[in-house]
């Protein structure tokens, strides 16, 4: 198969860090977040080090510029996956560097003219995004957009771009002529701390009832519509009150806060009785998290049992 590489590149830098020729035909998108808001020069810098040992095929940074560092026709080193790279065109979005890990809307703007190009130019006729785990990683029911998280224990692409993915594909899929109707347009609710409070956006949702439960796992957050009106208050409390779990396990990782999105400190918990002094809502735990006693971080309370 002959592949083409995108006209929309501003820079260009090769990164060593890639497998020459894909083994498969291109069919997936993969969304990164750089966890930074730089340049594409910088990014460029990043994926030209060996001992870094990662790249992606596009990069697209804070001013909403394109750069690439593995050509279309070579599989990047990108989302701990070979199988997943080897399909997927990855691109990696200048971004905060703390939860959710916001990007701007020039970044934005960029990335979904990116993702038409690609989608174009390699006959993938429509994006079809889940948030089933399983469907994303199987290719389950059309499903060709994937996140890093599904194959390592990261956040990547945080919560903002992770919440955006059906809004991207609905904006992606109108351009490639499979949306609805110019003429109609969808209320997005947002989650903020407050409407003048950018960046405490958590996510934008087409779904009140889905905006309306990423609020309940951040306390003080509310939603609001397009004209900035607060339409929901979360009215969740976290639990202040101490008790004992019993864990089982004996590599329970701990974090530096109550969420997958918290880097790891290292150590674990080991098994036996801890005293959980704090509880709060957070990504990658039905059940939430706790703060151990002794201060060494947080627990996801789904591998334990209370007692």
């Amino acid at each position: 198969m002959a592949y083409t590489n995108s006209k929309l590149v501003n820079y260009t830098r090769i990164s060593p860090n890639r497998s020459v020729n894909r083994n498969h035909k291109i069919d997936t998108i993969s969304i990164h977040c750089v966890v930074g808001q730089c340049s594409v020069e910088t990014l460029g810098s990043i994926f030209a080090s060996t001992s870094k040992e990662a790249s992606s095929n596009y990069g697209i940074g804070y001013d909403g510029r394109i750069g690439m560092y593995v050509e279309e026709k070579d599989r990047s080193w990108c989302t701990s996956s070979a199988s997943n790279d080897n399909r997927a065109i990855t691109i990696e979005v200048a971004s905060d560097t703390y939860h959710p890990y916001r990007v701007n809307n020039a970044a934005y703007k960029s990335l979904i003219k990116l993702l038409v190009d690609i989608c174009k130019r390699n006959g993938i006729k429509k994006l079809v995004w889940s948030t089933n785990k399983s469907e994303r990683m199987n290719h389950l029911n059309g499903c060709n957009m994937t996140v890093h998280r599904d194959y390592a224990n990261k956040s990547c692409p945080g919560d903002y771009l992770y919440n955006l993915h059906g809004q991207i594909a609905k904006e992606v899929n109108a351009q490639l002529g499979l949306g609805t109707s110019s003429t109609t347009k969808k209320t997005l609710y947002r989650v903020r701390k407050t409407w003048k409070d950018e960046k405490s956006q958590k996510g934008a949702f087409n779904d009140l009832s889905n905006a309306k439960k990423c609020a309940d796992k951040n306390k003080g957050y509310s939603v609001f519509d397009e004209s900035g009106k607060a339409v929901y208050t979360s009215k969740v409390t976290n639990s202040t009150s101490s008790f004992k779990v019993q864990i089982s396990i004996s590599d329970l990782n701990i974090r530096k806060g109550p969420g997958t999105n918290y880097a790891a400190t290292g150590k674990f918990t080991g098994k036996g009785i801890f005293t959980i002094v704090e509880t709060k809502q957070g990504t990658g735990s039905a059940k939430g998290w706790g703060k151990l006693k002794s201060g060494a971080g947080w627990i996801a309370l789904d591998y334990t049992t209370r007692i």
